[in-house]
């Protein structure tokens, strides 16, 4: 394996900026959705396009991949969201929700609903199959900017700009926990592998690492200088990734806190902003999204 931080592959197929990325649960493919209005997959080893999804008719703010590598659902900013057949390219549903601008969308992990974060400071859950919606959640008091659905299946995070995550349970959707650390809009969240702890991270460029039952604070991470705007967990738990808009990923111990690595390679102008990471189901690569259109994967092993 390359040394840590060694560029593997650059995607440039889109011509905006890049809002999220998101892995094949095989780790062979990447998607990709931008302000462009397109989800695209790419082969995660060439950078090759694969298939352009084009249903949308407004920025696409958000993707992500169904449990099973079958379908992607996606949002955009004028409320449409979709689940697309990963094969075809046909749209299989289309949720029933309000049309307000989607802001973050989580699949549940049997992959059976999907969560989505509206900027009318609502979270939906809907039926992946019927576009049903089933259940509204209505605790924030402005708009839903991150959703994760806990690995365990039984909990939903929630952030906002109103600075509050809350975690609140998927069997009576009760609030269960409401955390107020973040002193800015919360921009991501993402949960351990075990489902004990959840990370958020926000415009006040710090990230808190809390207990998800209880809210208590195990320490906040403070090394970015502008908006933490992305993260994710390491799937092994040892390792969280943060992206910011100072043109950086950091790489930290989910413990501790500690520095591990610095991933440079968007800073090649003023406003390369990260707005997106994930980690390769083996955890040995990084796919990160830039304001400059362009997606890196790199090593981390």
């Amino acid at each position: 394996m390359p040394a840590r931080g060694t560029l593997l592959t650059v995607y440039a197929g889109h011509t905006e900026r890049i809002s999220a990325v998101g892995w094949s649960p095989d780790g062979r493919c990447v998607a990709s959705s931008s302000w462009d209005k397109t989800v695209q997959i790419w082969d995660a080893g060439s950078g090759k396009p694969l298939r352009t999804f084009a249903g949308h008719s407004d920025r696409v703010n958000c993707v992500a991949w169904s449990p099973d590598g079958a379908r992607i659902a996606s949002g955009a900013r004028d409320g449409a969201a979709h689940v697309w057949d990963v094969t075809t390219g046909s749209i299989t549903a289309t949720s029933q929700g309000k049309a307000t601008a989607l802001l973050a969308i989580s699949w549940s992990p049997d992959g059976k609903y999907i969560a989505s974060g509206l900027w009318d400071g609502t979270l939906q859950v809907w039926h992946a199959v019927t576009g049903e919606i089933t259940s509204t959640y209505r605790g924030h008091s402005e708009k839903v900017t991150a959703v994760r659905w806990s690995p365990d299946g039984q909990y939903i995070a929630s952030g906002s700009e109103d600075c509050k995550v809350q975690v609140w349970q998927i069997t009576t959707g009760n609030t269960m926990l409401t955390y107020r650390g973040q002193t800015a809009q919360v921009n991501a969240l993402a949960w351990s592998p075990d489902s004990q702890y959840v990370a958020s991270g926000g415009q006040d460029r710090t990230v808190h690492v809390w207990h998800a039952t209880t809210g208590r604070r195990i320490y906040a991470y403070r090394a970015h200088v502008w908006s933490v705007n992305t993260l994710d967990w390491s799937p092994d738990g040892r390792f969280i990734a943060s992206g910011s808009d100072d043109m950086t990923v950091h790489v930290w111990e989910a413990v501790s806190g500690r520095t591990t690595y610095i991933y440079r390679g968007h800073a090649q102008s003023l406003y390369d902003f990260v707005e997106a990471v994930a980690w390769s189901p083996d955890g040995s690569r990084i796919v990160s999204g830039n304001e400059d259109h362009t997606a890196h994967i790199w090593t981390f092993a």
